[in-house]
């Protein structure tokens, strides 16, 4: 059997290294994972926070919140796994988070709400109250108002070390890599394979399954199936810092209400951000309205941050589907074709677990497998996230 994946961002690398481990120990199992490596690869410049527990505003019983815990909730699995395959430095960190905000009413409802959700999350540890001190002991450079709940579970990842990791080790495991661009191979109505580009013109690979986990260039490659899945580009621009002589490798995510963030990584190296920029197409310019957009607001909130050196700005193009909600399922008329996408900004809280769901449609395994790590939460229902939702 032979499965293509088409996309090399965290999902599709999860879904490959799942396909080549967890669900490839048949020995007849064939992977090709094919990335033409786009500019603007949300997976390039995700913040990495894997925390959907933090904001004390989401909606818990949304089918995305359910499927950011079970993602969250997966990493402790997929890093001992790792670790056993040799590859022990994943790029994630249990840091913790807090919710912060200058006004003490706020707070109080924030962890009301965050001590009853973690009392149903284990994976979300424990919830508890600091005072503006405190918090500021956590992370210096905050104003010294800001009172805060602290979630023990919170954590950060590396993007492009985690997508690096999984991909050395489905290599190890036999997954074929090909920078190429890639489109499907259709006969009467229904996927044998892709077509890829090269010296000479398009070589056909066929393949029992194809999966694609293109991103925000997912339903280009889905056209010539008449099915449209509703994902567009959502740009996000991200600044990162740099504080000399600092060790920032323990500070915690930090949340304030809103979309803005802030977290730290070893180095003394600082990522603040982003804007979510609807209707921006492919445009991965870095803009001067952007970065005083994201300066401005993490200035407000952390104003010891205004003396630090600016390394880089990153782009994302995040995959952002038309109702907000991922898709992840087989197309409606033809099975052999799985999607995976429009995570939007939580593709690196749940991109490898939604690899590892990607694998096992594409092989038509069980699910059940996957939900040992959310003991208290639903059955995970995909209908939801089918693709063809959109018409």
């Amino acid at each position: 059997m032979r499965v293509v994946v088409i996309g090399a961002g965290i999902v599709g690398a999860s879904t490959a290294y799942h396909l080549a481990t967890r669900y490839g120990t048949r020995g007849d199992l064939d992977v090709v994972l094919v990335d033409r490596e786009d500019a603007g690869r949300a997976t390039d410049a995700g913040a990495g926070i894997v925390c959907p527990w933090i904001s004390p505003y989401v909606d818990t019983r949304s089918p995305a919140y359910q499927l950011n815990v079970r993602g969250a909730s997966y990493y402790p699995r997929l890093l001992a796994r790792l670790a056993e395959a040799g590859e022990p430095h994943s790029g994630f960190s249990a840091v913790g988070a807090v919710f912060v905000s200058p006004d003490p009413d706020e707070v109080a409802r924030a962890y009301e709400h965050l001590a009853a959700r973690t009392a149903r999350t284990p994976a979300a540890g424990v919830a508890t109250r600091l005072q503006p001190e405190e918090v500021r002991r956590l992370f210096p450079p905050l104003r010294a108002d800001l009172g805060g709940v602290h979630v023990s579970g919170g954590g950060r990842v590396d993007g492009r070390v985690l997508r690096d990791v999984l991909l050395r080790a489905g290599s190890r495991f036999g997954v074929r890599r090909l920078t190429r661009s890639a489109r499907l191979l259709l006969d009467h109505d229904r996927c044998t394979g892709v077509v890829v580009d090269g010296p000479g013109g398009g070589k056909a690979i066929r393949a029992d399954a194809v999966v694609v986990a293109a991103g925000a260039w997912s339903d280009q490659i889905l056209a010539p199936t008449g099915v449209r899945v509703g994902v567009a580009p959502q740009k996000g621009q991200i600044v990162h810092l740099h504080a000399p002589d600092t060790d920032t490798s323990s500070w915690p995510v930090i949340q304030p209400a809103g979309s803005h963030y802030l977290l730290a990584f070893p180095g003394g190296r600082i990522v603040v951000g982003a804007t979510r920029e609807d209707g921006s197409g492919y445009d991965v310019r870095i803009t001067a309205a952007g970065l005083r957009e994201v300066l401005s607001d993490a200035l407000a909130v952390a104003p010891g941050l205004g003396d630090l050196t600016v390394l880089e700005t990153r782009v994302g193009l995040r995959p952002l589907s038309d109702d907000g909600l991922p898709v992840v399922g087989r197309l409606p008329h033809d099975e052999n074709v799985v999607v995976a996408t429009g995570l939007g900004a939580t593709g690196l809280t749940a991109g490898p677990y939604v690899g590892a769901l990607a694998a096992a449609l594409a092989l038509g395994e069980d699910l059940d497998v996957l939900e040992d790590d959310t003991p208290n939460q639903p059955p995970l229902d995909l209908a939801p996230f089918r693709p063809g939702r959109h018409r």
